[in-house]
């Protein structure tokens, strides 16, 4: 059952010209040459000068020695090297394998040996931890880039000057090149892009989930354009694409920040990033630009409600305004109304889907709490988690997702791969875990999780792998990792943990600490409550349940 507007976008989707990732964003550079695709710490950069970059990365990366085919691990901020990277990668027809810019060496390493990668893109501030961990992966070439590589000389002579830029030490060594020479270099730009194979897989994005390790999650070229074409118009109503400025808060490389903000650069759209988030800057931004779209995730938008400036700033510019990556509190979604006269529009997605699996349209009064309906390219059913079996209208029970072009594998995890992948009526279906519902109108709302993920600040975060490193300790004999419900930022991370007998003057601190040394910063616990004993079924196995039940009654008391 879906809401008519679906069938404008269903249209368009139908009549999509090209049939590559690169293609897309040519044909659009060709069309708007002079308008302005990205803007980046107030340097607006054209749809030709952008084309060009990416052009001048791909023809350096041949020569470099990357092949087509090859996987290259994007370990930036956002920026507008983000941007020409992940396009140049395109262009010359390698795999992008994009992950966040505060990975330590330890994730680094998993991922770089988990998708064999042989190149990596980093910013001059992480080139201590790809240095860390060369000697322990396949990496043969390094390519550094600066916050500020791209600018005009004015800025970056005022950057290092007043000392606002970080950086990060280089050693210029022969397999380790800087991004703005190798752009300097290369002037063929012209070159047609490479043209894979259908089905050929355009990038890897790591997500959390329920394993010690993240999940690597292939997404083939007409998976990604489906998707990311669909959700990116779906403000049509409310801003014409070719207007859309969008304030791209959502990292890039999250789904998220790819499919409802990279993607503007497929319809014409200008795309506004910034390295790190910084409301004042935020704020400044969209009132400068005239911002009409920003994407993020609740946690963003309760900051933003309560920044003492805000009121100093203004907003009006931004007719849509979005929210994905977990709930957004019914309370947050009444105060912004209020303030600003304007909805927050909600989504519900998941890496493995590619984004969107609903969104709210804008051309109705969506009802409180629903994360919207059903997009066109996908197939939902809503079943009994236990026998698979679909539940009566109304009911709350698993959503699976199917869709035409729809990942079917992790990388690497046949046995992760067999529980999420099922077969069902003669498709293939994606087990999300998630429990949700769905109206007589087709408005789907959230309601629990089936499985051990912590959703944190609209991340995903795997209970076992922080207890797999809370294990690694030597004073640690048991733990269990759960979330604890908070308005600010969905679940608060909390581990129990019982210490070896003989154990004495180990603190909560200085586990905290331990966890700091291989876990990014979001999935470090808050909280740490030393127990004799952790709850375990019959046959030893880890009752979460049964703690995240006391959590509860806790709050109640």
């Amino acid at each position: 059952m879906f809401i008519n507007y679906h069938g404008v976008i269903k249209t368009i989707m139908e009549s999509k010209p090209t049939n590559t990732i690169y293609e897309t964003f040519e044909a659009t550079a060709k069309k708007t040459p002079d308008a302005t695709a990205v803007i980046y710490l107030g340097t607006r950069f054209s749809y030709s000068r952008v084309r060009d970059l990416a052009g001048r990365l791909a023809a350096a990366l041949l020569d470099i020695g990357v092949v087509p085919g090859e996987k290259v691990v994007i370990y930036l901020p956002n920026s507008i090297q983000w941007v020409v990277a992940w396009l140049g990668i395109q262009k010359m027809g390698a795999v992008c394998v994009p992950i966040t810019p505060i990975y330590t060496p330890h994730d680094v390493t998993y991922i770089t040996n988990d998708s064999e990668a042989e190149t990596i893109i980093c910013a001059d501030t992480n080139f201590g931890y790809v240095k860390q961990v060369m000697p322990n992966t396949n990496l043969k070439r390094v390519v550094v880039a600066r916050m500020t590589d791209l600018l005009n000389v004015m800025k970056r002579g005022f950057g290092y000057l007043f000392d606002v830029v970080p950086r990060g030490s280089v050693s210029w060594e022969d397999n380790v090149f800087s991004i703005r020479t190798l752009l300097g270099k290369y002037k063929d730009t012209d070159a047609p892009p490479f043209q894979p194979e259908p089905g050929t897989t355009a990038q890897i994005l790591y997500t959390g989930g329920t394993t010690k390790f993240p999940k690597g999650v292939p997404l083939t070229q007409e998976l990604y354009l489906t998707s990311a074409l669909e959700q990116i118009r779906t403000s049509e109503h409310l801003v014409p694409a070719k207007e859309n400025i969008i304030f791209g808060n959502a990292p890039l490389f999250h789904i998220l920040g790819q499919t409802c903000s990279l993607a503007t650069l497929f319809v014409g759209g200008a795309l506004l990033i910034q390295p790190r988030i910084n409301l004042d800057a935020t704020f400044d931004a969209i009132h400068r630009f005239k911002v009409r779209s920003l994407i993020g995730v609740p946690t963003l938008y309760r900051m933003m409600l309560e920044h003492d400036r805000l009121n100093q700033y203004d907003l009006r510019s931004v007719d849509y305004w979005y929210s994905a990556g977990d709930v957004l509190p019914v309370e947050v979604g009444k105060r912004w109304k209020n303030k600003f006269g304007k909805s927050i529009y909600q989504g519900y997605g998941a890496t493995e889907t590619c984004g969107g699996v609903s969104m709210c349209p804008t051309n109705i009064e969506n009802p409180p709490k629903s994360v919207g309906t059903i997009v066109p390219s996908k197939e939902v059913k809503i079943v009994d988690p236990l026998f698979l079996m679909p539940v009566d209208p109304g009911e709350p029970g698993e959503i699976i997702v199917h869709s035409k072009h729809m990942v079917t594998t992790y990388l690497n995890k046949p046995e992760e791969t067999e529980k999420s992948f099922i077969q069902l009526d003669g498709k293939t279906w994606y087990r999300t875990a998630d429990i949700m519902s769905m109206d007589q109108d087709g408005h789907l709302y959230f309601v629990d999780r089936t499985v051990d993920t912590i959703k944190h600040k609209g991340y995903r975060v795997s209970a076992s792998e922080i207890e797999a490193v809370l294990q690694e300790h030597t004073a640690v004999i048991g733990t269990c990792v759960v979330g604890i419900p908070d308005e600010k930022v969905g679940e608060r991370i909390k581990a129990y943990v019982v210490l070896k007998s003989d154990i004495k003057g180990i603190t909560g601190y200085d586990l905290i600490k331990w966890c700091r040394k291989s876990l990014v910063a979001y999935k470090v616990p808050q909280y740490i409550e030393f127990r004799d004993m952790l709850p375990k079924s019959k046959v030893g196995k880890l009752l979460r349940r049964e703690i995240r039940d006391e959590e509860q009654r806790r709050a109640e008391s």
